[in-house]
């Protein structure tokens, strides 16, 4: 057995909207069955969903308050007042900064921008930035990506006479800030069709209707920021990142071009990960690590050599963020496993002094997928007395919600259930921890701590062809909410098994189901090349690809999980390296059985008495959800037929069979043998066998062995007398068969023995332990 390292969730899927879906729009049936398991299951919705394009855009006019904006925005231009654009240092922020600037200087507007330092200043517009754009003559604030929480700050905009409009598209709190405006598809009230917009999602909303025209020169930053922020790539969110990815690909900005160029980008079929993976971590770079102004200057230059030099700055700092992240999380991976046992924590709040705050949302991020535990990170600076952290989550703890609960606690934060930010007291920490996890307590149960693997289908090998991975491709741009589809096989056979890469810690598969045979790649798999047989059967969770090398192009599955449902049977006999096998299966899993005290001698295992077995000691075994490793050969079938009825079936058993004498291939002396030697012993009456024993088994071609078994044999049916190694026939012995000497039939049980364990198949071996099993459950039952 082989356990999953994540819990298998298979969506379910209505065959018949299905079938109805492949019908109407001529698509496959497995690229059906996928829009039906992500809900898509409509001939109408499939349709928007694959073919809608940027014509399908809503009216932004839909959203509440845009026409209050438009109209004080259109008023600001046309009166020559300045315009300052309020943003945030994310890629999010950068992104929707820039669609700002692009669109206000498209209308001629007096504007400038202004984001905050994240280590100076904080999250979201601040009172000293107001006062600051105040003294500088702006009239009309514009916040882009940020505000719905700025309810002081809205309060502090009005006493100074600035007109305040937020666009955002973030969790609005409970009391919305008294602005000129608010333009957010999320707060109460607003009819917008479309929720899941990113903040510069809703820029983009803002920007065509202050143009009169969805601003498509707009969509390449628009995707970025889209896609970053890692907001559901459904609905507009699917079109914004779909005809931006389109738009990025061709792009005429020169920062967006010289991005791509440093990032290895140039030249590459764009996609989502891309963006996700490579573009979006070095934008946020710069905000992590210090302002993000370089950022958004690189988005709107017009100018190639800036351009250059910008992108260059980015992708070093980009470098030096990595860094530090590296080491942040392994010191708040020490902190959590020497302060925070997990059996006791269901949610990890660590902090630390002098953390860097710009990165600490990665290293939450990165214990999550370690710990997969709810997760805050916490910067603390103790000269202002405040912790600033950053919240991730797992499936079934809402983090904003609950973080909801202790407001009284948080003057700041805002969110959403997967991520939020936050600052508080130092002092509050371990409240806010204790809270949490009475929380967790109460809503996660101990299976919600281990981590969930969505498949949407399941598939057999012959449904796997070049042409079925590419029309699944027509679901991309895929993200939060349209991940990349994941498939399971179930019950495959292994045709080909071996460990790759320069460390041997990928791992290469063939699966077969004896007529299909498709290739598989685990990367960081290759340990567990030792965890499975080629005699097992095994499913595998993962995503299609396809490979192409030297002009041949192939499917192939890259796994993610894997497990074997059955109990696996590892055979070690004869292998060279078999005692540092045994050493290295986990020990908290191994239980040795050992039927001779010298064995523990050979493999070294003096020391591990304490969880070695030797069946003739009577010890108690427990089997079950172990490793079982038989180290030698039991003295007699008795011996190992008690033991596996009185224990469960193991997880995994592994055979060694060491022993130092091969009585199978030892002579068996016949009957004839036997025959002969008697006659030549009643001939002579005595024979000194210490003395003359070799030489008779030299003349006879027998071993020397054979001559002492036959002795031992005689004796104990009572034919001779042995004194001082000498034989002496004894006169009218007893006629008595072989069987009736101990020495013979415990002879002929080795050989047996070693036949069925020691020298038979692999197969004819694992089918013998399966009825001894297969005997055991029937008992059971």
């Amino acid at each position: 057995m082989l356990k999953a390292k994540t819990r298998w969730n298979v969506l379910p899927v209505d065959e018949e909207k299905a079938a109805t879906i492949a019908s109407s729009l001529k698509l496959p049936e497995l690229l059906a069955k996928l829009l039906v398991s992500r809900g898509i299951d409509t001939p109408e919705d499939a349709e928007h969903f694959l073919f809608d394009g940027s014509d399908h855009l809503y009216d932004p006019f839909l959203m509440d308050g845009m026409d209050v904006t438009v109209k004080r925005i259109h008023k600001a231009i046309s009166d020559k007042e300045k315009i300052l654009v309020f943003g945030d240092y994310d890629a999010d922020g950068v992104s929707s900064t820039s669609v700002m600037v692009f669109t206000l200087k498209e209308l001629q507007a007096d504007f400038d921008y202004y984001i905050p330092n994240r280590f100076t200043e904080g999250y979201g517009p601040n009172e000293n930035a107001l006062r600051w754009a105040k003294e500088e003559g702006f009239q009309l604030i514009i916040t882009v990506d940020t505000g719905i929480s700025a309810v002081h700050e809205a309060q502090v905009a009005k006493e100074l006479g600035l007109d305040f409009i937020v666009t955002d598209h973030h969790e609005p709190p409970p009391v919305l800030p008294d602005a000129y405006s608010i333009i957010n598809p999320k707060k109460p009230g607003c009819p917008y069709p479309f929720k899941g917009l990113a903040g510069v999602g809703v820029a983009f909303k803002v920007s065509h209707a202050l143009l009169g025209r969805a601003p498509l020169q707009l969509l390449d930053i628009a995707a970025i920021g889209t896609i970053a922020d890692l907001v559901p790539l459904i609905g507009e969110n699917r079109i914004l990142a779909r005809e931006g990815i389109k738009a990025l690909k061709q792009t005429d900005k020169p920062g967006l071009k010289a991005l791509l160029k440093v990032a290895d980008l140039h030249d590459k079929d764009l996609n989502a990960e891309h963006i996700g993976f490579a573009i979006g971590p070095r934008v946020n770079a710069a905000g992590r690590l210090d302002s993000a102004i370089p950022a958004v200057e690189l988005f709107t230059t017009d100018d190639h050599e800036e351009a250059k030099l910008l992108a260059e700055e980015i992708d070093q700092m980009n470098k030096s963020r990595q860094t530090i992240v590296n080491e942040m999380t392994k010191e708040a991976i020490d902190v959590v496993e020497s302060n925070f046992p997990l059996e006791e924590n269901r949610v990890l709040v660590v902090a630390k002094e002098d953390w860097n705050p710009g990165v600490i949302g990665i290293v939450a991020s990165r214990l999550v997928e370690k710990f997969y535990r709810p997760t805050i990170v916490l910067s603390i600076d103790q000269e202002k007395g405040v912790a600033k952290g950053s919240a991730r989550s797992i499936e079934g703890f809402d983090m904003f919600e609950n973080l909801s609960t202790c407001r009284d606690i948080l003057p700041h934060f805002g969110g959403h259930p997967m991520a939020a930010g936050m600052t508080l007291a130092i002092d509050d920490v371990d409240e806010l921890r204790e809270r949490l996890n009475r929380l967790a307590f109460e809503k996660l149960a101990e299976e919600d701590l281990k981590p969930i693997t969505q498949v949407d289908i399941e598939c057999r090998l012959e449904d796997i062809t070049i042409e079925t991975i590419e029309q699944m491709n027509k679901l991309a741009p895929f993200g939060v909410s349209n991940p990349v589809p994941r498939v399971l096989l179930k019950d495959m056979q292994i045709r080909e098994m071996k460990k790759i890469g320069s460390q041997s810690n990928h791992l290469k598969l063939q699966f077969t189901d004896g007529q299909a045979v498709l290739d598989t790649i685990g990367f960081q798999k290759g340990d567990l090349m030792d965890e499975m047989t080629y005699h097992s059967t095994v499913s595998a969770v993962g995503e299609l690809s396809i490979n192409e090398w030297n002009g041949y192009r192939k499917p192939q599955l890259m796994i993610h999980d894997m497990a074997v449902n059955e109990w696996q049977l590892f055979d070690f006999r004869g292998i060279r390296d078999v005692k540092k096998r045994i050493h290295d299966i986990p020990e908290e899993k191994a239980v040795y059985i050992a039927f001779r005290e010298e064995s523990l001698e050979w493999f070294g295992l003096h020391e591990w008495k304490g969880r070695v077995i030797m069946p003739q000691s009577n010890k108690e075994a427990a089997f079950e959800g172990k490793y079982v490793i038989f180290l030698d050969v039991p003295n007699t079938k008795e011996e190992l037929d008690c033991l596996l009825e009185n224990t469960a079936v193991p997880e995994r058993t592994y055979v060694v069979f060491h022993q130092d004498n091969d009585h199978f291939f030892s002579t068996i002396p016949s009957r004839d043998h036997f025959s002969w030697y008697y006659k030549f012993l009643y001939k002579r009456k005595t024979f000194n066998l210490q003395k003359n024993g070799n030489e008779l088994a030299r003349l006879k071609g027998w071993s020397a062995e054979t001559i002492q078994f036959m002795s031992r044999v005689f004796f104990e049916l009572e034919f001779v007398t042995i004194k001082d190694g000498v034989i002496y026939l004894n006169d009218h012995p007893k006629k008595k068969d072989l069987q009736e000497s101990n020495a013979y039939r415990r002879k002929l049980e080795q050989v047996e023995i070693e036949n069925e364990l020691v020298y038979s198949s692999y197969n004819d071996l694992k089918n013998w332990f399966k009825n001894k099993h297969a005997c055991k459950m029937k008992q059971e039952v």
